[in-house]
């Protein structure tokens, strides 16, 4: 055996290592050189390739959770409908914009060229409505009123109808149950915004583009839980639109339903009674303006004494919240918006103002006795009272002599409010006031909560206004030189007053004190304000935040979160004080000002005690308001109507009604429980079971449909208003008086079961 030597491998070895090397540089150089030529030289052209290559989100919108009334029946809930939608997008690719084939898809559908154009075009300041305030990346709809036939000519022709879908969807409704309205307190929906959208990012309820949002009412303020959670799945696709992956996938969560304290059934009581209330007002004359009465508006709140929850709330004028529904026409909005229409979007419930009138003089009477001055009195209750060369009357120039204030209250006697509120006046030094001024008839005012929200879980609500010495002030300098420009010494009434506000509308003058203790002047209130003070005198002192939301339940019914009832303070009163005035109030409705809506005309006192405050109040270049304000131990009802008269002329029978629904009580005084709506509060939840239905009474149609004719057709006159603002029929004694109210409430009973 021969032995090689060992040298003799080493040449072949290092060959082959440099061999190697070689092929490993020029691989290490063809890449470097591959990714230059990628990534530098064509990386603009492969960037732009590669973005077609992108993740593409599927929205599957979540189901909107109910509105409830306290038994369960629905005010606000969803159903399918057949939407057609454009998208914007592709029709801004066409030529003409997609105008060809928007005019086509008018003849579709039945509706003008114009029309179709206006619901695509996008809001701004400068665009008129209808226009589309959602995402302009979003489809819009068109309509969601569309036939099957319809949908099929749209899909069946697709190629003639590029960027347009029909397909069915979840819509949102309202049903209004036994023809309760209730517009204002619900509200409505409208698509979210760009703007929303961003504001939203960040936060833990971010919006898609697809959410509706919640525009006023309850869908306003509770929007976060009712609206739930959309479902998105997101693809991977490439450029083309094909789909090459899906990244991950989040399913849709139901959102909550919300259970109100609202009874569908005296809702509807409510709209009706106050509806006819304002048509009767519109009948009667005003002697004072030598015409009819307008009756422009109006709104009543039934609430629950003892929580401040509330049962039922009207505004009217009224309209139909399906109108938003789909995108609302630019029929409908105008007449919701225009000044023709009197605002109907208004929930004049909390954002009506006007001066309260008489059923103010509770917080005078609280005041007085605050400030030292005997409940008992006697205080002289003349025909007419004089400060300087100025003479202040007595509603129908009428005197009782010394009285108390209890009685003062029951006759609604001014005088002895114009007397107090003077001597308080002047006790506080005048228009030089005291730096330790009491103030108590302004200080009164804003323990009651007056001048401030009541805490109403509805959105925009105002404050109403106390014209205290700081008000004036403040109110002096925003105005003073409008005031003293328009100003004219001996010019017109008007010019006149603003002449005298030039010089010196910045002090509390007498004039100014007497007109704020009989709920005049400058005072303004919101008929919640004084529904949640009539409530505390009616519960022992406790002024709660009125609430119409009373649970949130989700969707399965497994999660209940109940709203409990809140308070913001109590009445500046003590309990004699309260005892005392409750049982002034009583007599309003025994022997005062309210005695012939009810203890005349069968009401079971006894049985249910009722406490009353009837209110007329002046306004300059306007007819009177009427105002009442009521409460039982249960529930606290309070009417206004704009221009409409006196409180218990105009707005008295309809309250009365109201009771009688609640309480089943009948024309002759005795209480059917069969015909009783809520003769107690509801305490109960609806049960929502584990598949989303709801157990709920069923509500049926309104039978005061059938009423109406009937009662149209009434030989009898309707009964006139007090004397003072109408005419009174001569010779018309009580028993006549009393007949006829009984006839007028048997006219317009009505009972939903």
């Amino acid at each position: 055996m021969t032995n090689i030597p060992e040298t003799g491998r080493t040449p072949r070895v290092q060959i082959r290592l440099v061999v190697i090397q070689v092929l490993v540089l020029s691989l290490l150089g063809t890449l470097g050189g591959r990714l230059w030529y990628l990534q530098i030289r064509e990386g603009d052209a492969y960037a732009k390739e590669a973005s077609g290559n992108h993740v593409q989100q599927v929205v599957q919108p979540a189901v909107r959770g109910s509105i409830l009334d306290a038994r369960g029946v629905p005010l606000a809930d969803n159903e399918t409908r057949l939407v057609v939608s454009a998208s914007r997008t592709d029709l801004l690719k066409m030529e003409d914009d997609g105008k060809a084939v928007l005019t086509k898809l008018a003849g579709v559908l039945g509706m003008t060229p114009k029309e179709v154009m206006g619901k695509v075009r996008l809001c701004d300041a400068e665009t008129p409505q209808p226009c589309w305030n959602g995402s302009p990346y979003q489809p819009i709809p068109i309509t969601d009123e569309a036939t099957p036939k319809q949908a099929l000519q749209i899909r069946e022709r697709a190629e003639d109808f590029p960027g347009i879908t029909a397909e069915p969807q979840a819509l949102r409704r309202y049903p209004s149950p036994g023809e309760a309205n209730t517009a204002q307190v619900l509200g409505y929906l409208s698509p979210v915004t760009d703007e929303e959208l961003q504001q939203a990012k960040d936060t833990d309820s971010p919006y898609l583009r697809s959410d509706q949002v919640g525009r006023s009412g309850l869908e306003r303020e509770y929007d976060k839980e009712l609206r739930g959670k959309a479902g998105v799945t997101r693809y991977e696709v490439d450029n083309l639109g094909r789909v090459i992956g899906q990244a991950e996938a989040d399913a849709a969560q139901a959102g909550s339903n919300l259970v109100t304290s609202i009874d569908a059934r005296v809702q509807r009581v409510a709209e009706y009674e106050l509806n006819d209330a304002m048509k009767k007002a519109r009948d009667a004359w005003d002697r004072n303006t030598g015409e009819k009465y307008k009756a422009d508006s109006g709104a009543v709140v039934v609430m629950e004494a003892k929580t401040g929850r509330i049962v039922a709330m009207a505004s009217n004028p009224t309209y139909d919240p399906n109108a938003w529904v789909g995108g609302i026409s630019a029929k409908d909005y105008k007449k919701l918006t225009g000044k023709a229409s009197n605002y109907p979007l208004l929930n004049r419930a909390i954002q009506g103002q006007s001066a309260p009138g008489s059923i103010f003089k509770v917080v005078p009477t609280a005041a007085a006795v605050n400030a030292g001055y005997s409940f008992d009195g006697p205080y002289q209750c003349s025909s007419s009272y004089s400060i300087g060369g100025q003479v202040f009357k007595n509603f129908e120039s009428k005197g009782y002599g010394p009285i108390s204030l209890g009685r003062a209250l029951e006759v609604s006697c001014d005088t002895v409010f114009y007397r107090l509120s003077h001597e308080e006046w002047k006790r506080d030094g005048g228009t030089k006031p005291k730096k330790n001024a009491g103030d108590w008839f302004y200080k009164t005012a804003h323990q009651f909560g007056l001048g401030a929200e009541t805490g109403i879980d509805l959105p925009n609500e105002v404050t109403g206004r106390i014209p205290d010495r700081q008000w004036k002030q403040d109110y002096w300098k925003a105005n003073k030189d409008a005031w003293c420009k328009y100003g004219k010494k001996g010019g017109s009434y008007a010019e006149q007053i603003a002449y005298e506000n030039c010089l010196e509308g910045n002090r509390m003058r007498a004039g100014d004190s007497v007109n704020y203790s009989i709920g005049q002047g400058d005072t303004l209130v919101t008929p919640i304000q004084m529904a949640t003070i009539y409530g505390a005198i009616s519960n022992g002192g406790t002024l709660y935040d009125p609430t119409v939301g009373k649970a949130i339940v989700s969707a399965d019914g497994k999660t209940v979160q109940e709203i409990a009832p809140k308070s913001h303070g109590r009445l500046p009163i003590s309990r004699q004080t309260l005892a005392a005035m409750d049982d002034a109030l009583a007599g309003v409705a025994t022997r005062g000002t309210a005695a012939w809506r009810f203890a005349d005309v069968g009401w079971p006192q006894d049985k249910i005690p009722m406490h009353a405050k009837t209110g007329t109040a002046e306004v300059y270049g306007k007819q009177t308001t009427s105002w009442f304000a009521t409460y039982t131990k249960d529930y606290t009802v309070v009417m206004t109507i704009s221009q409409g008269g006196t409180g218990s002329g105009a707005s008295g029978p309809a309250v009365r009604n109201i009771y009688d629904a609640l309480y089943g009580v009948s024309d002759d005084g005795t209480i059917n429980k069969k015909n009783a709506l809520l003769p107690t509060p509801q305490k109960s939840l609806p049960k929502v079971r584990t598949d989303g239905t709801i157990t709920s009474p069923k509500v049926g149609k309104d039978p005061a449909k059938e009423q109406r004719a009937s009662q149209e057709n009434k030989a009898a006159p309707d009964e006139q208003q007090l004397a003072g603002t109408v005419a009174t029929p001569t010779a018309e004694n009580r028993d006549t008086r009393r007949r006829r109210g009984r006839s007028r409430r048997r006219g317009s009973r009505r009972v939903l079961t």
